[in-house]
């Protein structure tokens, strides 16, 4: 990356005080660092501020912050309803609904009322960075930058460079990051960006898997037994499935799977079955516990799904379940490692370890690829596409010839991300 000047932060604006925002503004206060929440009214501020104070008391009972620490770390977070309040802070960070139309609105908002110096950052999860930054008037100083729920907790920053990302836009996030704590990743822009475009191949095997024979305590047994922090649906049960069922909502009709792929996720949904939150989901749960509980209306609505569809139900193995999920993560690690949206295979390793509880102790979806043999994954892939088709089992180019040639994602050579 050129040799450019690193911009100094001293001051940080976060549109949005719910969870994610509100958990990206403790960052900054645990680093010194003033923060202006900005909220829609007072209640929201106050609402806000209540899931800041709940967090530094686990903090405090869990002996990690001493309440002299809280209390000036507070000290530092303030809310405002007028985006006129953000007009000398340095960066700005979206964290709104994951909407094209409000964040163009909010984008639009802090050109006109941000200094000319300002970065600004979206913490979109999806959307494409390069047109959020086409209504402003300063494309070189937005960027992407990713945090993971809970956001004061987790170490993982994606950090994405559109097209016109300035590098000292993203040399000024880069550093930052370290500043608060986290560990950052910087990616190309592109759908989903790293972690979530894996993911997003990971669980649509999961809801094929339920679809051809599996329940969701099956699925997450075998994902928990290879390593995974937790299965896909507890996972789902735990961010919650309404968030999941508007994301895919706000997706162009080319970024859709099939439909059918996620009927049972959007039946939960329409049922007001959002998971944990609302006491049921892929699982039901007991009032004040997180246990999941297999739920046999559940049971019975993934079979009716299947039957409408056509879809003859089977016993899958707890292999074929691992190995569909596991390697369609590789795959799509491999693709993204081609196309250069990651600078390296250790960048796509530290994503998913980090962000998406997948075993470090296996280093990785690509180290491990690499552990088993990319010729295995490779000839594995190619069986899936004999059985279930090219649509979603077309080898990367990459993995083929890695596979072929007997070399490694690790020892890959890719252009740095300028």
């Amino acid at each position: 990356m050129p040799d450019v000047p690193i911009k100094e932060v001293l001051s940080v604006g976060i549109i949005g005080g719910g969870t994610m925002g509100s958990g990206i503004a403790m960052n900054f206060a645990n680093a010194g660092i003033p923060v202006k929440v900005l909220e829609i009214n007072n209640d929201a501020i106050e609402h806000g501020k209540s899931i800041i104070k709940n967090n530094y008391s686990i903090s405090i009972s869990k002996g990690k912050l001493t309440k002299e620490q809280v209390e000036h770390c507070l000290s530092l977070i303030s809310g405002t309803t007028n985006y006129s309040d953000l007009a000398n802070v340095d960066l700005v960070i979206e964290a709104v609904f994951e909407e094209f139309k409000i964040k163009k609105q909010v984008f639009t908002q802090l050109d006109t009322h941000c200094k000319k110096s300002a970065i600004l950052a979206t913490n979109t999860s999806y959307l494409d960075i390069d047109e959020i930054a086409e209504v402003t008037n300063r494309p070189q100083n937005v960027i992407g930058m990713h945090f993971f729920s809970p956001a004061n907790i987790m170490k993982l920053l994606e950090i994405i460079k559109g097209t016109k990302t300035a590098a000292n836009t993203i040399k000024t996030v880069m550093a930052l990051a370290g500043k608060i704590n986290k560990h950052p990743v910087l990616a190309k822009n592109c759908f989903g960006f790293i972690g979530n475009r894996i993911f997003r191949v990971y669980t649509r095997e999961a809801q094929l898997c339920l679809l051809e024979g599996c329940y969701p305590e099956q699925v997450d047994s075998v994902l928990k037994k290879f390593g995974m922090a937790m299965g896909p649906f507890a996972v789902g049960d735990l961010i919650g499935l309404d968030v999941s069922y508007k994301i895919r909502q706000s997706f162009t009709q080319n970024q859709k799977d099939e439909t059918a792929i996620y009927c049972i996720a959007d039946t939960l949904v329409k049922m007001g079955r959002y998971g944990q939150k609302t006491g049921s989901g892929y699982y039901q749960y007991k009032a004040g516990s997180r246990v999941p509980l297999n739920d046999p209306k559940v049971l019975t609505l993934i079979i009716n799904k299947s039957t409408t569809l056509g879809i003859q139900r089977r016993n899958l193995s707890d292999d074929e379940i691992q190995n569909r999920l596991i390697f369609a993560m590789i795959n799509e690690g491999a693709n993204i490692l081609d196309e250069g949206v990651a600078q390296s295979a250790n960048n796509i390793d530290a994503v998913l370890t980090l962000g998406y509880g997948f075993p470090s102790s296996l280093g990785g979806p690509m180290q491990y690829a690499e552990t088993i043999g990319l010729k295995k994954v490779f000839n594995t892939i190619c069986e899936y596409q004999d059985r279930f088709g090219k649509k979603y089992w077309t080898p990367s180019s990459l993995l083929e010839k890695s596979a072929k040639e007997g070399s490694t994602f690790s020892h890959l050579s890719t252009p740095p991300i300028e």
